[in-house]
């Protein structure tokens, strides 16, 4: 998530220079050749800069909505236990064991025949490995220990949130 934040504000402020950029360009009165020579470059270095090695597929929308605690899906809503192994059967999701911890920050609206599927992380030092990635898992194998706030935010889900790298 942290990530996606800050390559937003470089994307941000790279466009802000482009169009700074251009606005002297037109206020000067520059040769248009040069202008967009220099245009292109600095959007491959925009490009390069926000995107560096940026490499993956867009998966199937698991859901069209998501409830969270806020308006971002930073916060997270709960502690839940596993009850069951679970083996994520793509990158959408992460795996789990029986007893392990998660964070859950997000919990997708339940649609048609769907199944209900949560967002989070798991905890705990034993699973170093593992911490920090968030993913799906099925709501039906975990249990809440302990619930930080409610999720009371409906949010609309969008392509990123079923992103695999």
């Amino acid at each position: 998530m942290f990530v996606q934040m800050s390559s937003f504000s470089i994307k941000d402020k790279c466009y802000q220079t482009w169009h700074a950029f251009e606005r002297e360009v037109l206020a000067k009165n520059i040769d248009r050749k040069m202008t967009l020579t220099i245009d292109l470059v600095i959007l491959f270095l925009c490009l390069g800069v926000a995107y560096p090695g940026v490499t993956g597929i867009f998966m199937d929308k698991l859901a069209s909505k998501k409830l969270c605690a806020d308006e971002e899906c930073a916060y997270t809503i709960s502690l839940a236990r596993a009850e069951d192994d679970y083996n994520a059967p793509d990158c959408r999701f992460i795996n789990i064991k029986k007893g392990q911890l998660i964070y859950v920050y997000s919990k997708l609206v339940k649609e048609r025949e769907a199944g209900e599927f949560w967002a989070g992380s798991v905890y705990g030092e034993q699973y170093e490995d593992q911490m920090g990635t968030v993913g799906y898992f099925p709501s039906s194998l975990v249990s809440e220990q302990y619930v930080y706030q409610e999720a009371n935010k409906t949010i609309p889900t969008t392509a990123i949130d079923f992103f695999c790298e």
